[in-house]
């Protein structure tokens, strides 16, 4: 992962210094209007102001870093991109981006809240806590889309689903959920269930622009002849176009609005998986042994708990979970491979 630049580094501490400066002024307009707010509560609080503002803020900076990037050494590909194309990968990272600025905020002031239980926010707290809280947000965010590659948008997707599904788990209506299967968290008109559902349709938009750069990586591994099938970057972004699609639809499609397609959904994005698995000995002809020895390990894992399931060891939400977690594991691999293939030791 390349290091940010002297301009990037430099443009991310004014962009948080300005920021910071707008946080003071919010968090000072915020005390006027609810004074003494707790750090956080289940109804509304400080941190859940404050986790509103980071996921603002988070979308300027990431709008604004994203597309002057476009420019810098190693994204020049970017500007070759069709117009649909560029807009839609923006509007991806940028949702990303604010949706993890906003649960990371709520979380820390959560985490605060239980050591200080009972603590009012003052004004001068409200205004020193929201300036640190946006500014941060704002040299995080910032730094994030200036050095954006294939494996830190890999990275981001699997922290993004992580986060995004833990935090839907906690703040759940209904703490028994695991009880009936992992989709019930949902299938509630609530937060968590927003929550859940916005992790994974702004995940599946995710997934369909990292396939663009995981088609451009591919395409350079094969014309400097790594990668022997020149079929292979299409064939593989494709693939990761429609299980992003499909994963979009999961969350689009809750189960108790439509359980049909909820589940073809959920099928289909397993069945590209698998396409993914089966394929790369012939599609992928070129990376590591190791990959394809790993790539098989992960095929037999998903199969043993298909059979686990179908013998009742597995409950379905230990199922779907287990699946879940081989799918993003496995990309997470993948990625961290292909970006080591052809290298020379």
């Amino acid at each position: 992962m390349p290091a940010p630049n002297l301009r990037a580094e430099s443009e991310a501490v004014y962009a948080a210094g300005a920021s910071g400066i707008l946080g003071a002024l919010y968090g000072f307009v915020v005390s006027l209007l609810a004074p003494d707010q707790p750090l956080s509560t289940a109804g509304g609080s400080f941190g859940l102001a404050a986790a509103i503002g980071a996921g603002v803020i988070a979308v300027v900076a990431a709008t604004i870093g994203y597309w002057r990037t476009r420019n810098r050494p190693g994204q020049e590909w970017r500007r070759a991109l069709p117009s649909w194309k560029f807009t839609v990968n923006t509007i991806s990272v940028v949702i990303v981006h604010a949706a993890l600025a906003f649960l990371a905020t709520f979380a820390i002031f959560r985490v605060l809240s239980l050591g200080f239980v009972g603590l009012p926010v003052i004004t001068f707290w409200a205004v020193v806590l929201m300036a640190v809280a946006l500014g941060l947000t704002v040299y995080f965010v910032y730094l994030s889309v200036s050095r954006m590659t294939t494996q830190r948008m890999s990275s981001l997707l699997m922290a993004f689903i992580v986060i995004g599904t833990l935090t839907a788990m906690v703040t759940t209506t209904d703490p028994a959920w695991w009880t009936i299967h992992f989709s019930h968290l949902g299938s509630f008109t609530s937060l968590s269930s927003f929550i859940f559902n916005g992790t994974l349709i702004a995940g599946g938009l995710l997934v369909t622009t990292f396939a663009v750069y995981l088609a451009h990586d591919m395409q350079a591994l094969h014309e400097a002849g790594v990668l022997t099938n020149p079929r292979a970057p299409r064939t593989v972004s494709v693939l990761f176009v429609i299980m992003g699609v499909m994963l979009a639809c999961v969350g689009i499609f809750p189960v108790n609005v439509n359980l049909l397609l909820h589940n073809l959904s959920a099928s289909g994005m397993a069945a590209m998986f698998l396409a993914l698995l089966i394929s790369g000995p012939r599609v992928l002809k070129g990376m590591p042994r190791t990959y394809f020895l790993a790539s098989w390990v992960f095929l037999a894992a998903t199969v043993a708990s298909v059979i686990l399931f179908i013998v009742t060891y597995f409950t379905l939400t230990a199922f779907e979970i287990i699946v879940f977690a081989l799918i993003f594991g496995w990309i997470s691999f993948f990625i961290r491979f292909l970006g080591v293939t052809g290298q020379k030791d």
